[in-house]
């Protein structure tokens, strides 16, 4: 007999939570948050022309046609994932799917045709009218959604400007126009791909992640869902089953699936994120290429570090320094080794932790910054510094980290959401000190970071600052920053 979970409230709005809800979320808010951080694409004519498609809905069984549209779909889909597009559990998803009698509840099959932008010729019932899309690229004037490809395209394009926010736009904007916006047309029509269609993918990498990097996962994460569900997923269908050009094709999505996780991790989505890095690493280890196995792997143990499974995080780092031992790039083998030092911190081990770092320090003095593949650019000495306060700090060794926080600040420009994390970094390691006017003086700094950077992740950091400034939670400057935090919609702890 199943053990029965007790009642807990929303982790958003704090309502009570029913007996058989298994999330953490009431339906609304995990409505909201589907609003927020993610969709479903909008996909082309041939997907709804399919078989098993055009079969599940001739049935008039949702719940069939909810199977089969996760079935076909290029890129996986978990019950979980289409549930947080729905509005549901993982568990009424799998109900749905398996009952004997179908959905008939208008007001449910409206919504969440809505959800998955069915066309209404496909549906036996009658879709209520949505308002159509804003055009922020003609000036805010108002288009609809058409199936023809270059059009279909056109809205690909605006949902990502959209996404970006107006202080993105100069940026994004010149590489989704011209020859480049060309490129990413042809490569959403699934047409033979070559090398053309690899530099598409890696330059469309690149400006999601300096978008990322500036204004954290939240502002376009659901853009680049999209065009993974869509044109990327076409290209590995096609892609022909040998060559380099297939490698290089492998490399480029894995690159667009590990954005896609830090993004998903970024907005709280650790479940799209694990889902993410591992179809990563499935494309680079189908490549053969060592580098980025390492590279995703140690991605991994970050994320495990910071969800509180420093075994997970040491046994993943380790994986990751022997994949970047075959690959011969020194800085990756720094990276996985201060990672697994991170992970050893964690769990006490200060012999170990303290080891590793050491290797870290050694591997790192030998790498050449020119010789860095792309997708390891970000990988320099304040970001190294950054993983040894982290690590220092959890070890009960605040003086040591924050030298080390201090010197992660002396980052480049275009790294707002790092800037922002290493700040709350810095305020931590001086809260350990005891030092409160100089934690609330950083504290307040990152707070004000808040405003352009949209990250869970940083509300974390916040967060955990409040943690150690709880005992001094009578003091005005920590009494100051608490009323900061509050007013930016962020977690303040009681005292």
């Amino acid at each position: 007999m199943g053990v029965r979970r007790t009642t807990a409230n929303c982790r958003s709005c704090g309502a009570r939570l029913a007996a058989d809800n298994n999330a953490d979320l009431c339906a609304p808010c995990g409505r909201r948050e589907v609003d927020d951080v993610s969709a479903a694409a909008v996909l082309p004519e041939s997907f709804w022309n399919g078989s098993a498609i055009k079969r599940a809905l001739a049935e008039r069984h949702f719940g069939r046609f909810l199977r089969a549209y996760r079935e076909t779909l290029p890129v996986e889909v978990t019950q979980a994932e289409l549930g947080r597009w729905l509005g549901l559990t993982q568990g009424q998803v799998s109900r749905i799917e398996r009952a004997a009698l179908p959905v008939h509840d208008l007001d449910k099959l409206d919504r969440w045709a809505h959800a998955l932008h069915v066309p209404q010729k496909f549906l036996w019932f009658t879709l209520t009218p949505r308002p159509p899309i804003a055009d922020e690229s003609q000036g805010g004037q108002l288009s609809a959604r058409t199936s023809n490809s270059g059009e279909r395209d056109d809205v690909q394009r605006r949902q990502f400007l959209k996404s970006a926010s107006v202080g993105a736009l100069a940026l994004g904007s010149t590489l989704l126009q011209g020859e480049f916006g060309k490129q990413t047309a042809v490569a959403a029509e699934g047409l033979p791909y070559g090398n053309p269609d690899v530099e598409t993918l890696k330059e469309m990498t690149q400006t999601f992640r300096r978008l990322d990097n500036r204004y954290g996962g939240g502002r376009n994460r659901s853009a680049l869902t999209s065009f993974l569900n869509t044109s990327v997923g076409r290209m590995l269908r096609d892609v022909r089953n040998s060559g380099t050009g297939r490698n290089e094709l492998l490399g480029a999505a894995a690159e667009m699936h590990q954005l896609a996780g830090w993004m998903s991790y970024d907005v709280g989505q650790a479940d799209a994120g694990r889902q993410h890095l591992r179809q990563a690493l499935r494309l680079c280890q189908d490549a053969g290429d060592d580098g980025l196995v390492g590279e995703m792997l140690a991605g991994m143990s970050h994320h495990a570090a910071f969800h509180g499974s420093p075994g997970a995080a040491v046994d993943l780092a380790v994986a990751a320094r022997q994949a970047a031992k075959r690959s011969g790039i020194a800085a990756l083998q720094a990276e996985s080794a201060v990672m697994e030092a991170h992970g050893l911190a964690l769990q006490g081990d200060k012999n170990g932790c303290l080891g590793a770092l050491t290797e870290a320090e050694v591997v790192f003095s030998k790498a050449s910054v020119t010789e860095l593949p792309p997708w390891l650019n970000y990988f320099d000495v304040a970001y190294m510094s950054a993983k040894f306060a982290h690590a220092f700090r959890d070890l009960g060794m605040p003086r040591e980290a924050e030298q080390f926080a201090r010197r992660s600040l002396e980052m480049s420009d275009g790294y707002e959401r790092g800037r922002l994390f290493n700040t709350a970094l810095l305020a931590s390691t001086l809260a350990d000190q005891g030092r409160v006017d100089e934690a609330c003086a950083a504290g307040a700094r990152a707070v004000s970071m808040t405003g352009t950077v949209r990250s869970v992740r940083s509300a974390s950091y916040l967060a955990d600052v409040g943690r150690r400034l709880t005992p001094f939670s009578t003091n005005k400057d920590v009494r100051s920053l608490f009323g900061q935090m509050t007013a930016a919609g962020l977690p303040v702890p009681h005292a």
